[in-house]
């Protein structure tokens, strides 16, 4: 298979990105891609789990509305990192993160854990996920 060629900032770097090192590469994604999404979905399950037994400490005040905000940011992470052909798996990532941090934080601030700022979030993400549909529409 012909080599795949790269130029950063106009210096070739040759062989560097062969057809063998995007096979490893696209599996070390995978790797990462999966580690992240699988962290993030036990930060929403159990954050408190998740900082004992990384940091060795307990949560306090708003750490779990946080924790779960953090793990829904590890799952997109997730999906926009697995390894694609087109911008579509990156636009599908930053929409699910969008929908799913707009639905959380609704459910918070329906909790009646609401700041200053918590309503306008809600809907910045709102319509970000919106923008992302109507560029998720155009790419296909």
């Amino acid at each position: 298979m012909p080599q795949v060629r790269a130029r950063l900032l106009g210096a070739n770097l040759g062989p560097l990105l062969t057809t063998d090192n995007l096979v490893t590469m696209n599996n070390l994604l995978r790797f990462a891609s999966l580690g992240e999404a699988a962290t993030g979905l036990l930060l929403i399950v159990d954050p408190q789990l998740v900082v004992r037994l990384l940091f060795g400490m307990e949560l306090g005040g708003s750490g779990g509305i946080l924790g779960r905000m953090l793990g829904i940011t590890l799952i997109a992470i997730g999906v926009a990192g697995w390894p694609a052909r087109s911008s579509v798996q990156a636009i599908l990532g930053w929409l699910l993160y969008a929908v799913l941090a707009a639905v959380y934080m609704i459910m918070v601030g329906l909790g009646g854990k609401a700041g200053i700022l918590l309503w306008p979030a809600v809907l910045l993400h709102a319509l970000l996920a919106v923008l992302l549909v109507s560029a998720w529409w155009r790419c296909r």
